[in-house]
């Protein structure tokens, strides 16, 4: 029996980029999908694409009009011969493709200044504070994409007992390493930045490293499994990683 194929529906987004859809919401499948989706793309050399943007359940990918349309045999728009080669390209993936997942362990100190927020996450859900560090660390959480700020990971998979709005008002500054939870979403913030995440706990690990290859501890695809650790043992570990 064989097996089913991708499918995929393009629209332009300008006129130089145009988004793959492969579903609506957010789950592991339609994950799978982009991921195999984008491994192809960036594989499969074609000329004139730039780049492209794996998100939760699409791929913006962008381009040079002017190089394809000249690279590319045909009348038709810039446009249209991105959009069949990534039909193309869609039509060679199955959906039932393996794909093995990177299992990554994240310490996190919770609470206190580090966690400014861990108390509020346990009132919204009438849980104590030590509930709501057992429940986010029993939970495996998947990668869908990075985003926002270099390295950032959006994950869900997060148990929706302690899925929580963002914060009415904004930080102004969020400092680097600060795990968050934004609705059932829970990431954590790869650089100092403004940010509405309710900060639960803070993680030593750097997660943008520019001068690595890739320049991301996390990708998407990992599985994240979150272990608390105590305030002198988050203090060790910043020192000796100085």
């Amino acid at each position: 029996m064989m097996s089913p194929q991708l499918e995929v529906n393009i629209k332009p987004l300008g006129d130089s980029a145009l988004i793959v859809q492969l579903g609506e919401g957010i789950n592991p499948t339609l994950h799978k999908q982009v991921k195999s989706l984008s491994e192809k793309i960036s594989s499969i050399s074609f000329k004139g694409i730039i780049e492209f943007v794996p998100a939760y359940n699409n791929i913006t990918v962008y381009y040079n009009s002017f190089v394809v349309h000249n690279s590319q045999p045909g009348s038709t728009s810039a446009y249209h011969k991105v959009a069949s080669h990534i039909k193309k390209l869609a039509q060679q993936i199955t959906l039932d493709k393996n794909t093995d997942s990177r299992i990554m362990t994240i310490p996190v100190c919770y609470g206190g200044e580090l966690g400014p927020d861990l108390e509020n996450v346990a009132t919204f859900h009438n849980l104590s504070k030590e509930e709501v560090m057992e429940i986010h660390t029993s939970s495996e959480c998947l990668v869908y994409m990075l985003g926002f700020a270099p390295g950032f990971p959006f994950m869900g998979g997060m148990d929706e007992r302690i899925a929580t709005p963002r914060r009415e008002t904004p930080r102004l500054s969020i400092p680097r390493g600060s795990v968050g939870i934004a609705g059932k979403q829970t990431g954590i913030y790869s650089l100092e930045t403004p940010g509405g995440w309710q900060i639960i706990g803070r993680t030593p690990l750097d997660l943008f490293l520019p001068k690595e290859s890739p320049p991301t501890l996390l990708q998407a695809g990992d599985q994240i499994r979150f272990v608390s650790i105590t305030i002198e043992e988050y203090l060790a570990y910043e020192v000796l990683n100085k």
